[in-house]
């Protein structure tokens, strides 16, 4: 080749890459996002879960989306995380959405429908049952977009300063829980309090509620209430699951680059798997050190369920009435409920059965 053809020639190669370093750089833009989050720095599985998001997205993304999370009270409450996310106070948060059942009772079904599904049913549901298409309808309204994050599994049913023999200890009962169940304790004669996490200890403590549940015994052997409620009541109905989300300002997100948009995504459903994990791998150990510190196991009446799930009912028919996005939704889990049900009785119940008589023989 002639020196001035490979001139030419070398010339056009130089140029091209000189384009093509800019193109690659504005693909993959530096980007920093607030991460709000509904739980204080303490619950290092629900908090730590956040932590482990925002480092994925660092690592898929070759450190160029750097998302930084704040716990409850950095930034905006526990509870205000679906408004600061919707005003732009923040791009992202992670959060319950049945924290926000105020504002449409449809919001439960992203977190865990009283008397709905178990962990495994309810990710499934989300994903492929078309229950997160549906959420994201709702969360629409709100200028907002969300994805599965990580889950508690199934929970306890709380901390009780008095026993629970029927449904006659129930009258009056200040009793924090959370999200929509408030709503049935209301039916059966309780008085629901809605508190954040980190508040709930010294409202017990003080006695300006009687009874509590949060999570299950990790959290709750970290946030002390063993101290001051010895009764440990089992299950906690109104939450077969504990879905969190992460929920992402419409606006910023669609603003992403499509990849930066799937990092999110995968980052969330791997987080999944760290927080659900991790919280059946601790939650055991930690029910025994609760039970030597002087915790009293005792399973809720069989009355008291039953009341609970029928005065449940009621409320959710009535919903289905007046509350498209809730009858949507009802009419969605409840089929899949049904079916989820027989087939886990077939298939997981039937061998988890077996190992426990087999454990007792042992």
């Amino acid at each position: 080749m002639k020196r001035r053809d490979f001139l030419k020639v070398g010339g056009v190669g130089l140029a091209a890459s000189a384009v093509a370093t800019p193109a690659i750089a504005q693909s993959n833009p530096e980007i920093k996002w607030r991460y709000t989050a509904s739980w204080p720095k303490s619950l290092d599985t629900l908090y730590g879960g956040c932590e482990y998001f925002a480092k994925r997205v660092a690592e898929i993304t070759d450190n160029k989306f750097q998302i930084q999370p704040f716990a409850a009270g950095e930034i905006v409450p526990g509870l205000q995380v679906l408004d600061a996310v919707s005003n732009g106070t923040v791009e992202m948060g992670n959060t319950a959405l049945y924290y926000y059942w105020g504002k449409n009772p449809a919001f439960t079904f992203g977190t865990s429908l009283p008397f709905g599904l178990n962990t495994r049913s309810h990710i499934s549901w989300l994903r492929f049952g078309g229950g997160m298409d549906m959420l994201n309808d709702l969360l629409k309204e709100y200028g907002c977009v969300g994805v599965p994050t990580g889950s508690t599994g199934a929970q306890m049913g709380g901390w009780f300063r008095k026993e629970i023999k029927s449904m006659d200890d129930f009258k009056g009962l200040k009793f924090r829980v959370g999200g929509f169940a408030g709503t049935i304790i209301a039916k059966v004669g309780g008085v629901p309090q809605q508190i954040a996490g980190g508040d709930i200890y010294p409202a017990l403590e003080k006695g300006t509620i009687d009874a509590a549940e949060w999570v299950g015994p990790y959290d709750d052997e970290k946030l002390g209430f063993v101290k001051v409620a010895k009764y440990y009541y089992y299950p906690g109905w109104w939450e077969g699951t504990g879905q969190g989300h992460n929920i992402m300002n419409i606006e910023k997100f669609n603003a992403l680059p499509k990849h930066y948009q799937a990092a999110i995504e995968a980052a969330s459903y791997d987080t999944f798997t760290w927080v659900t994990g991790k919280y059946d791998y601790v939650n055991p150990p930690a029910l025994k050190r609760l039970l030597a510190a002087g915790a009293i196991l005792r399973p809720f009446p069989q009355e008291v369920l039953e009341a609970c799930y029928n005065a449940a009912n009621g409320i959710y028919a009535d919903l289905s009435k007046s509350n498209p996005h809730f009858n949507k939704m009802y009419t969605s889990l409840s089929a899949f409920r049904n079916e989820s049900l027989a087939w886990n009785q077939v298939a997981e119940l039937s061998y988890d059965s077996f190992m426990m008589r087999m454990r007792t023989r042992t």
